[in-house]
């Protein structure tokens, strides 16, 4: 009797350990099928979504840092045409684009429009110096009109240049250069993001991912348009991508990542460079290419972007976008810090720049399974052109065309703790403790059912002898 009560107490044992094992081996295929049905559901751009909720606002918000260019010998440059000697002054730190999303509208098609409110307050904890500092720089009303004006005209800029006592450079304080002041040259006001407090972007018009979540957060409309009309040239116009908050879920690191940028006016792609942990969270590192500002001669994606022969050297020169057909006219060339990926000339044309990949390069750090970026540091340089003249006093020692380099820009944001710790848990946690308890389930349940079958089997054949 004891004996059967043995062998029964096994055979359940047996039962129960394969019954374990089976249930393990099952939530392998099904808690996978789980996982991916909830990160999909979860990636929409709606109401109550963990996507909604990080689109809708950046945590603790944007911080947007400026590093200035100070001209050490101003005087040697205007009178003895010297090469311009910069040092680097900064950073000068503001909070932006902290405030949520304005006039969230969803729309019947898959959209959602929405525009983004432009505010910068000065942050004096990540800055090294104030709003006050003085920068001695590019007189911007100066280079400015010499770009826009025909050579025919240079004696009419040379009477305004004269008659307001303006030079090739100026001093100002940070925040004249950067939120603007009246120029006495033009009589108006100037400044290098002047207008910008209280102006708006956009409106975008982007896919939710409600019907089709492939698409989700890819841009429909930007300013009421599905393409833009700065490049003239189709290929150059399209708008391509998502804003760079989000992309469709299931991030492939084999393929780039597409999306717009206002502030340089086209679209532009990030490659994966290494995977890597944000705050205990799993993330892809996308950065761009040194191709993006490549000139059309190796990259001849570029051709349309080339929109001065003479300031391009007949579109050899790499490094720089002429971005003046969507700044309203002024001559801005947009680059990479420090003329990073750029030609050798530009760096020749003004001593004191340093490019370095680790410090100046753009990049998105994604959460590849929600497709979430978490982390981002966008950088542009704004520059700008002057040269000589045979008319305008301060431009006669001047011997070639320069692309100046006035400041450049660190954008980032970051995963603030609180939010971290939610998404750890609801992502990073859950993934985990459902593979413990799979594995945990197979591995029991493998380990019972082996037990109690040799356990089993030595019973029965302890029976047999005893018979």
């Amino acid at each position: 009797m004891g004996c059967c009560n043995r062998s029964c107490g096994l055979i359940a044992g047996i039962a129960i350990g394969a019954a374990l094992a089976l249930l393990g081996g099952i939530l392998f295929p099904v808690g996978d099928n789980l996982i991916v049905e909830s990160v999909l559901e979860e990636a929409v751009i709606q109401n109550g979504t963990p996507t909604y909720e990080n689109w809708l606002t950046q945590g603790g918000g944007t911080l947007r840092q400026f590093w200035f260019f100070d001209v050490q010998n101003a005087r040697e440059v205007v009178e003895e045409g010297a090469t311009p000697v910069v040092v680097e002054k900064g950073p000068y730190s503001y909070w932006t684009r902290y405030l949520p999303k304005m006039t969230v509208k969803f729309n019947p098609n898959d959209t959602v429009s929405y525009s983004i409110l432009n505010e910068a307050v000065f942050e004096p904890l990540y800055s090294s110096g104030t709003e006050m500092d003085v920068i001695s720089t590019l007189n911007l009303a100066v280079a400015g009109s010499y770009s826009i004006v025909p050579k025919y005209m240079h004696y009419f800029l040379e009477k305004m240049i004269k008659s307001s006592n303006s030079s090739l450079f100026q001093r100002r304080t940070v925040r004249e250069l950067l939120w603007g002041y009246r120029d006495p040259m033009l009589k108006t006001k100037v400044g290098l993001f002047s207008p910008y407090n209280y102006t708006f972007d956009g409106p975008y018009n982007i896919f939710t991912g409600k019907d089709d979540v492939t698409k989700v957060g890819t841009i429909d409309k930007w300013r009421r348009s599905r393409t833009l009309d700065f490049w003239n040239d189709t290929y150059c116009n399209m708008i391509n991508g998502t804003d760079g908050s989000n992309f469709a879920p299931y991030v492939d690191a084999t393929k780039p990542l597409y999306f717009f940028s206002s502030d340089i006016c086209r679209s532009v792609s990030a490659s994966y460079e290494r995977s890597l942990e944000l705050k205990g969270i799993p993330v892809y590192r996308f950065t761009l290419l040194a191709s993006t500002l490549a000139s059309p001669l190796e990259n001849p994606d570029n051709h349309c972007y080339c929109r001065d022969l003479e300031t391009t050297k007949n579109c050899s020169m790499a490094g720089v976008l002429d971005i003046s057909s969507c700044q309203k006219g002024q001559p801005i060339y947009i680059s990479l810090p420090h003329f990073l990926h750029g030609s050798p000339s530009l760096l020749e044309s003004v001593k004191g720049l340093k490019p370095i990949l680790d410090e100046h390069d753009t990049y998105l750090q994604v959460e590849p399974m929600t497709g979430i970026t978490l982390g981002f540091s966008k950088k542009i340089q704004v520059n700008m052109m002057y040269g000589p003249s045979k008319v305008i006093t301060v431009l006669k020692k001047v011997n070639s065309s320069t692309i100046f380099p006035l400041v450049w820009m660190n954008e980032s944001a970051e995963l603030d703790d609180e939010s971290a710790t939610m998404l750890k848990m609801a992502l990073v946690d859950s993934i985990t403790m459902l593979d413990v308890i799979r594995k945990l389930l197979l591995g029991v349940g493998l380990f019972i059912f082996a037990l109690c079958l040799i356990l089993y089997i030595v019973v029965r054949c302890k029976g047999k002898r005893i018979v």
